[in-house]
């Protein structure tokens, strides 16, 4: 495939600030839905999903839970410093570090840097109804973020419990407002589980209980996986060369189970949410690599950004996930953990998917090649469609499911 032939300026199209939904709607599954399908384009509302979701399929979920991982520091002068946390460097695993009671290091992103010289940043929270003392102080530059190391006073406390103390929600940077106490419910998925997104698997915002019953009443099965969203999923591509855009990498866990009802699924595997999609066909290519015995005993699972490019493989979907099972054997887990930076552009060949549910993504992102990657061309026929129906755009704004 020739990455090079792709230019970002073809996908760009023209969104209007009023178009971005700064709120969600009522009910979450009031959203409208677009549904596409063989060219042809219709409007619902998210609450008759079930209409279009062939009976038999197989429905995945990213179960990911976000955290309030915006702390919002003050110096005495004054300057308002923002610490965004990433991901977590010592321990390096997020349940350890977010269980952990004493200091733990982070990949941040710092607002307003050139005012945090030297020393310690100080953060006051409340935990039933006691005072403490959240420190931040940077520890060296890690890539285009920082390293920070946070230590707090109040004993017994775990990390995690500090930053759902201290911290805020981290809504997308289009959303032009602060975040509210609405937000720390609507800005989550009602499945979500494992805490470590800075941003929601958007995707599921539209899902409830009763959607999920009518789904199931038409023999739909849900199944869940972990990625944990970083803030790379809103950085615009700036070249205008896809190939010098350099992807984020994001780490994602799968269970055995779940490997194997992929195996042994014969109805259509339908995931929810770009992240989804991204985790299971970077589990095919990694069970390429296991397969092709190109993974090093001991050494982290990886896909890095053009692997899937630049490997020609005939192994189909069931092998490359029994590997994965057989490898998982060897290594005696029943989860397998791994990190992707995948990109997905158009002329991409989709190994596991056969539709998607997902929203509205941003003009020139790599998300909208990913949509474009699926439906070809058409991406501007639904955008189209989108904008002429008054459907609202981006993290809080409508649903879409393509086939």
């Amino acid at each position: 495939m020739e990455r090079g032939a792709i230019n970002i300026e073809d996908y760009d199209y023209d969104l209007p600030e009023e178009r971005i939904a700064q709120y969600p709607v009522g009910e979450r599954d009031m959203s409208n839905l677009l549904v596409y399908r063989q060219g042809n384009i219709k409007k619902d509302i998210f609450r008759n999903l079930d209409n279009y979701i062939p009976k038999g399929s197989l429905l995945v979920f990213n179960n990911t839970r976000v955290i309030r991982a915006r702390l919002l520091f003050r110096k005495e002068s004054g300057a308002a410093i923002e610490i965004l946390c990433l991901e977590p460097l010592s321990p390096a695993e997020y349940q350890m570090s977010f269980g952990s009671t004493g200091p733990v290091e982070w990949k941040c992103i710092v607002g307003n840097l050139k005012k945090w010289k030297k020393g310690k940043l100080l953060l006051p929270y409340s935990i039933n109804q006691k005072d403490y003392i959240l420190s931040a102080e940077k520890v060296c530059q890690e890539g285009e973020a920082w390293r920070i190391r946070f230590t707090w006073d109040s004993p017994l406390t775990s990390f995690g419990e500090v930053i759902d103390a201290a911290g805020h929600i981290p809504l997308p940077p289009y959303i032009n407002r602060e975040d509210e106490k609405e937000d720390n419910i609507r800005y989550q998925t009602v499945y979500s589980s494992v805490k470590g997104s800075v941003a929601a698997p958007t995707a599921g915002l539209h899902f409830n209980e009763e959607v999920f019953e009518k789904l199931r009443k038409n023999d739909v099965k849900l199944t869940e996986l972990t990625l944990h969203v970083g803030a790379g999923t809103f950085q615009p591509v700036k070249t205008k060369n896809i190939n010098d855009h350099e992807m984020h990498c994001e780490h994602f866990y799968i269970t055995a189970d779940t490997i194997q009802l992929l195996i042994d699924y014969s109805g259509k595997i339908i995931p929810v949410g770009t992240t989804s999609v991204r985790t299971l066909e970077s589990l095919y290519w990694i069970g390429v690599k296991i397969a092709c015995s190109n993974v090093n005993p001991g050494e982290p699972l990886s896909l890095g950004q053009w692997d899937a490019y630049s490997t020609d493989s005939k192994i189909s979907a069931r092998e490359s996930l029994e590997s994965l099972l057989e490898f998982m054997k060897k290594r005696n887990t029943s989860i397998l953990e791994a990190s992707t930076s995948i990109i997905i552009i158009p002329g991409y060949e989709f190994r596991i998917i056969n539709g998607m549910i997902t929203n509205f993504h941003q003009p020139k992102s790599t998300l909208l090649l990913l949509i474009s990657a699926w439906i070809g061309e058409n991406w501007k026929e639904v955008y189209k469609y989108a904008l002429n129906n008054n459907f609202r755009f981006l993290s809080y704004g409508d649903s879409s499911v393509l086939f």
